[in-house]
């Protein structure tokens, strides 16, 4: 498996500087070395060029691109792109708010519907719990399927059987990875807090069993801020999310 270090917040609007430390952080207590893409300093539209330049390099190579902030998604999975592609992405909210250009960790998932880089029914959210009328309002134009973390406390096996059974239909599956994902109390030191998450035990399960699909091949880890953790408790959950998807 190919690891590669995104160290880049210029995507968060300034909500979450810091992040760009964490995939370092988290390569020194795997103790693994790993390429990394030149990220150009406040320049976002450039830096951007070269993620999608590097990514396509491990075209149809299982790979784990470490961030960094989430709008690192947009140029890694545009490198990724083809037809029926599939995309599990864990996350508290939907990133649909706005249209920038280019795209920030608040809208990418909209750019990437938009811009056609995705069916947007093969769109899978995990965790979803924090949005608004407009982001509402994209889920239900474009038939976006997403589980709440009360979907997923309900039933856990049966919710994942739904997951796996849609993305065996995909040609190729793109796993995303938004710390915030889980409850605060798992993982403190990200860009957004929300509570009602996602606990550990329930996202390595999924984890787990997604792994197990033939089509898995990309995954990205992002917005895990160690200048916003508490006793390193969300980098060394990003250590387990790469020990288990290595």
């Amino acid at each position: 498996m190919n690891i590669i270090k995104v160290e880049t917040s210029q995507g968060s609007l300034g909500k979450n500087v810091g992040c760009e430390k964490a995939p370092s952080k988290i390569l020194e207590l795997l103790n693994l070395k790993a390429e990394e893409v030149n990220v150009i300093k406040n320049n976002l539209e450039e830096t951007n060029k070269n993620i999608f330049e590097f990514a396509k390099k491990f075209k149809n190579k299982k790979t784990i691109f470490l961030g960094g902030d989430h709008s690192i998604t947009y140029s890694i999975f545009k490198a990724f792109s083809e037809e029926n592609v599939g995309l599990i992405m864990f996350d508290a909210h939907i990133d649909g708010v706005n249209n920038f250009n280019p795209p920030s960790h608040e809208d990418f998932l909209k750019v990437l519907v938009k811009e056609k880089l995705i069916n947007p029914e093969n769109i899978i959210l995990i965790g979803t719990r924090c949005f608004n009328e407009i982001e509402s309002r994209f889920l239900e134009e474009n038939k976006i399927k997403y589980y709440s973390p009360e979907h997923i406390f309900l039933n856990l096996e049966n919710s994942c059987d739904g997951i796996m059974e849609k993305a065996r239909s995909f040609s190729k599956l793109y796993l995303s990875i938004d710390i915030d994902v889980l409850d605060p109390a798992f993982a403190p030191g990200t860009g957004y807090l929300e509570p009602n998450g996602l606990n550990t035990q329930q996202l390595f399960y999924l984890l787990k069993r997604i792994k197990l699909l033939k089509n898995f091949e990309w995954i990205d880890l992002v917005e895990i801020n160690p200048d916003k953790d508490k006793k390193d408790i969300t980098v060394k959950t990003g250590v387990e999310i790469i020990k288990k998807l290595k």
